[in-house]
């Protein structure tokens, strides 16, 4: 199997762009909240956002921007997130654009903007005027970290990855950032999320391969159920890696995939990890099932079940919750026949239930940072994955004091 080397970089591993990362005063005076990632020339670009049915101003801009499948630079702001701000609101999402695109002398037609933060506030634009400014004087070729530091909220690190791989006997290099904590629910992708190569490649097979990355990555990971208003995932490719233009007949273009695939679940597992409060990373297996849509319907009701997510953290083997979500989750499930997995370690079987032995193992298991639970539904082939965590004290308190 070929394989990729992870690298340094994140959004500017990739050759062709420059980023960086100011602070513009938007909510903390010292914290770095403006980020700018620039191509050097007009670079091909594909997004997926949000299925909220209410979209931030940002999210309705760059969806009529992305459809002429090219962008040359991407401005995100953190500490608000300028959604249900009406027509002002879209009116300071364009500015925004335009005050990147006057700081580089570029088209602003060419600009997409991303907001993050909280809900029903006005962008602080004299400010984010400035911001733009610094963040056009600060780009470059090292400055992925900066950029990824900009885009945190309640984030407590900053996420990248990058891969290199050969592609036509060329090295291409994928690169990304990431910023999510809470609202984290699978369905696009409930974060901000940037990605660069320097792969030549079709628009339109940069849309298919990001659609696929997406589907198996950030649609793949739970926090707390929320779907937030402002989710975005941003791929540009440069082109400036003289391969034969990727599209899905090319012989590496799975390949090509899959190194994307790659970069968007270690993201997308990375904000698992800095879940708000969370102390737990789990990974939700689900098999034997009908078909996989009732596997995927059974990881999602697992890993987004408050009760199941609750024992968790107070590391309670309590097996009972996980079959009950499957229950409701509406996939076809006989109880008599599901078997229940904490680790290698057999909670429920057919019928069977785990000995006081068997429960304190479980609990022993519980108190790694990282651990499995598998559900065998025993009535078919299908299977599906989800990463989660558990719901703790300390992700109460965070939201109960977001606005405060």
């Amino acid at each position: 199997m070929k394989t990729f080397e992870y690298i340094e970089g994140g959004v500017t591993a990739a050759r062709g762009f420059r980023a960086s990362g100011v602070a513009a005063g938007i909510k903390h005076k010292d914290r770095k909240d403006v980020a700018l990632i620039v191509a050097d020339a007009p670079a091909a670009v594909a997004a997926v956002y949000t299925t909220n049915k209410v979209a931030a101003a940002p999210v309705q801009i760059d969806r009529e921007r992305t459809c002429s499948g090219q962008a040359q630079a991407v401005i995100v702001n953190s500490g608000c997130a300028n959604a249900c701000t009406g027509e002002k609101g879209l009116q300071d999402a364009r500015a925004m654009a335009r005050f990147a695109a006057d700081a580089l002398g570029i088209d602003e037609r060419l600009v997409l903007v991303c907001s993050t933060g909280v809900i029903g506030v006005h962008l602080p634009m004299e400010r984010i005027a400035a911001g733009a400014e610094l963040a056009a004087q600060a780009l470059s070729l090292k400055g992925g970290g900066d950029a990824a530091r900009a885009i945190m909220t309640t984030d407590t690190v900053d996420k990248q990855v990058a891969v290199e791989l050969e592609i036509d006997g060329k090295t291409v290099c994928i690169g990304g950032m990431c910023k999510g904590s809470g609202m984290i629910e699978p369905n696009m992708a409930t974060m901000l999320g940037f990605l660069t190569t320097d792969a030549a490649i079709h628009t339109k097979a940069l849309d298919q391969a990001l659609r696929e990355a997406v589907d198996v990555s950030f649609n793949r990971v739970v926090v707390d159920g929320d779907r937030s208003t402002n989710d975005t995932v941003i791929l540009m490719a440069s082109g400036v890696v003289d391969n034969n233009v990727l599209t899905p007949y090319h012989p590496q273009w799975q390949y090509f995939v899959d190194a994307l695939t790659t970069v968007c679940l270690e993201l997308g597992k990375k904000m698992v990890m800095d879940g708000e409060g969370a102390t737990k990373f789990v990974t939700v297996r689900v098999k034997g099932a009908r078909t996989d849509g009732d596997a995927e319907k059974a990881a999602r009701a697992i890993s987004k079940s408050a009760l199941v997510k609750t024992s968790w953290f107070g590391l309670d083997p309590n097996w009972g919750r996980v079959i009950a979500a499957v229950g409701y989750s509406g996939a076809e499930v006989d109880d008599q026949r599901v078997q229940i997995y904490y680790g290698d370690i057999c909670a429920y079987d057919q019928g069977r239930v785990a000995d006081a032995s068997l429960l304190k193992a479980m609990r022993d298991l519980m108190r790694k940072r990282v651990f499995d639970v598998t559900v065998n539904l025993n009535v078919g082939s299908g299977e599906d994955t989800v990463y989660t965590c558990d719901l703790s004290v300390d992700y109460v308190k965070i939201n109960a004091e977001y606005t405060t």
